[in-house]
């Protein structure tokens, strides 16, 4: 069994999402003991975003590709391939200014890729064969009936942007991650606390059948 670990907070040992996913990974490498762990750190080493010098190498035949575009090109063949190499895909994903940080957007940007991530003629994604998990944190509160309700952008977005690849994530997600540390947010702790607290729940429980069977 083979995990592919992705973190991209900007906010190092601050961070929640990545305490989430330091926690999936310890439950499932006790889960799986034989198992492998591959690590990508968006936050710390991002991406390039596709430019008008490497960009098009996605709609430009090989034969034809630039310097740049064949850069552009064997970056996203990397990325695809770490994909399909994993049997679990774990991707920390937090909320920045309501979406999803730019590094997470240039990853998806990289995976779509035809007849890499999905057939050109049929549009069949060929990355879905794998769980693939993300563990979303959000600073406030965009629950219904607040009065962000539909600002978190990133949520509802990561399914469409990557949908042309097959892969389907499962989301657990934290919110009122900023109210131990912001004042004016000191009365939503307790809904923090439990927010954070079922977060860890479902996270404990992901792989729990696998680690009792063996």
């Amino acid at each position: 069994m083979h995990l592919l670990h992705i973190d991209s907070s900007i906010r190092g040992d601050w961070s929640v999402s990545r305490r989430l996913t330091a926690r999936a990974v310890a439950n499932w490498r006790a889960a799986h003991p034989d198992g492998t762990v591959n690590y990508r750190d968006l936050g710390a080493d991002p991406l390039p975003h596709l430019d008008s010098e490497g960009g098009l190498a996605r709609m430009t035949p090989p034969d034809q590709h630039t310097p740049a575009q064949r850069e552009s090109w064997e970056l996203s063949e990397r990325l695809v391939d770490e994909v399909k190499q994993a049997d679990v895909v774990l991707l920390g994903l937090p909320l920045y200014n309501y979406g999803a940080p730019s590094s997470v957007k240039a990853w998806v940007d990289h995976l779509i890729v035809p007849g890499l991530a999905y057939d050109p003629t049929t549009q069949e994604g060929l990355l879905g064969d794998r769980e693939f998990v993300v563990l979303a944190t959000r600073g406030g509160g965009y629950a219904e009936g607040t009065p962000r309700n539909g600002w978190d952008h990133a949520e509802p977005w990561l399914p469409h942007g990557l949908s042309l690849t097959g892969l389907q994530p499962r989301f657990i997600s934290a919110e009122l991650t900023l109210a131990p540390s912001v004042p004016a947010m000191a009365e939503l702790i307790p809904l923090h606390e439990a927010s954070l607290a079922a977060a860890e729940k479902e996270i404990d429980n992901l792989w729990l059948s696998a680690s009792t069977q063996r």
